[in-house]
């Protein structure tokens, strides 16, 4: 598969992604109120929003960034899995009643077993190394593209 093309793919993927994220979370908001931790259902809700809208508008211009095949792989992995990881560490928290050890603000006073913090802890911050690699590889990619290659403007 030729790199044009799997940046291609990679951006329809990612409208994809994002689509399934806004439905999971209109979805989602009807459970919230059944959430042992309703807040953070909202918090999960909220975030699944968030991220979606971002997964469309990073599908939209993934094909306009300037990186190798092996870079565009790992930004678009790495953002991914760093989008999944911390909705899933704020979902098993809502689910589980949890997460005031990683994410005092969203979770108030819902403290689950040494267990399950150590889960949402361990999901939650493995997704901030892969999330700013991501970041910083799409910022490396909006870099303008070199003269030569350029003859869009002339």
């Amino acid at each position: 598969m030729n790199s044009s093309n799997m940046v291609s793919r990679q951006g329809h993927r990612l409208l994809q992604i994002g689509m399934a994220l806004l439905l999971f979370s209109s979805v989602e908001g009807f459970a919230i109120p059944y959430l042992v931790a309703p807040r953070l259902g909202l918090s999960a809700h909220t975030l699944s929003a968030l991220q979606g809208v971002l997964l469309l508008a990073l599908g939209l211009m993934w094909s306009r960034l300037n990186l190798g095949a092996v870079a565009s792989r790992i930004a678009f992995w790495s953002f991914i899995y760093s989008a999944f990881a911390i909705l899933a560490a704020y979902v098993m928290a809502a689910v589980w009643g949890a997460g005031n050890g990683t994410m005092p603000l969203a979770a108030g006073s819902a403290h689950g077993s040494a267990f399950q913090e150590i889960v949402i802890k361990g999901v939650a911050y493995s997704s901030a190394p892969t999330g700013l690699l991501a970041f910083a590889l799409i910022l490396w990619g909006l870099r303008m593209a070199t003269p030569q290659s350029t003859d869009r403007w002339s």
